[in-house]
């Protein structure tokens, strides 16, 4: 499906957006257009993939809206996996203007311009925090979701949902490493807290499968079983690093939940799992379907 195409990986040198620019490079597209606002980030992972095929490192900010449609007029892409965002909660809690101007500003840039100049896929890459968000991590995402599900037309814009990466930067299991590595407790910040996990090319894998099977305005989630409770986790960790290591308790942060979900009620009404995935349809689309 991405062999004969230009694509474009927006916020190319992320964790996922990395891993997903290294399996998409072996499928030997046309073209492939990697872009960031991280210079070094996006030279290390255009220096990794240069050799797979013609590919093109691309410097921009998503916020720049004149730029953006520079990218889309210049190079005119086929198909955007759109992942460029600010994900840390408590990064976006201390600063929830530049998690709006990014998530949600910088998203209806790059939509947008997908429209506009006649992208036929755009797939956007969520999280498990916009079901009944109560971050502005969450609050951002969402409405990026419904930015992308309501554009969804001529351009097919589909949503992918994760839940905790394991392997991607800034992840809790980086952090415990650390904490491993220089002999400390692990820090937890409440024994009741559960999480949702999937490894990293499991996220790339339901990415490049929610590109080649969505038609347009579902949303995409890895079935992932149960939570996971994250004080089992701490004790796997320090049982594998040999080390006497303790786990300490520190306050739940602003904007994090016990528990997180998957979906709303409501979204798993629409709700079909086909093959270890959750597809969620739109709203429009069922109703649309339901007349004819």
């Amino acid at each position: 499906m991405l062999k004969n195409k230009t694509i474009l990986i927006v916020g190319a040198a992320g964790s996922i957006c990395s891993a997903l620019s290294r399996k998409i490079a072996e499928q030997k597209p046309k073209k492939l257009l990697l872009m960031d606002n991280n210079e070094t980030g996006l030279f290390d992972i255009y220096e990794e993939v240069k050799s797979e095929c013609k590919t093109e490192p691309i410097i921009g900010d998503i916020r720049d809206r004149e730029k953006v449609e520079n990218i889309f007029k210049i190079y005119k892409p086929d198909i955007v996996f759109h992942g460029a965002a600010m994900k840390h909660i408590i990064m976006c809690e201390k600063w929830p203007l530049e998690a709006y101007k990014i998530n949600i500003l910088g998203t209806i840039n790059v939509s947008d311009m997908a429209q506009k100049y006649g992208v036929k896929k755009f797939i956007f890459i969520s999280s498990d925090k916009a079901a009944n968000p109560v971050s502005v991590m969450g609050k951002t995402k969402k409405k990026g979701e419904e930015i992308c599900l309501k554009a969804n037309n001529k351009t097919k814009f589909i949503v992918v949902r994760f839940g905790n990466v394991m392997a991607s930067r800034g992840s809790l299991l980086e952090i415990w490493k650390k904490q491993i590595k220089e002999n400390k407790p692990l820090t937890i910040t409440d024994k009741r807290m559960q999480r949702y996990f999937m490894g990293l090319y499991e996220a790339v894998d339901l990415i490049l499968k929610a590109s080649h099977f969505g038609k347009g305005g579902e949303i995409f989630i890895l079935d992932m079983k149960d939570e996971v409770l994250i004080e089992d986790l701490a004790k796997i960790m320090i049982k594998i690093s040999g080390k006497d290591l303790g786990v300490v308790y520190i306050e739940k942060g602003q904007g994090e939940k016990l528990k997180e979900i998957l979906m709303t009620p409501q979204e798993r009404k629409r709700s079909k799992k086909i093959n270890g995935m959750w597809i969620i349809k739109n709203e429009k689309n069922k109703k649309s379907k339901t007349k004819n």
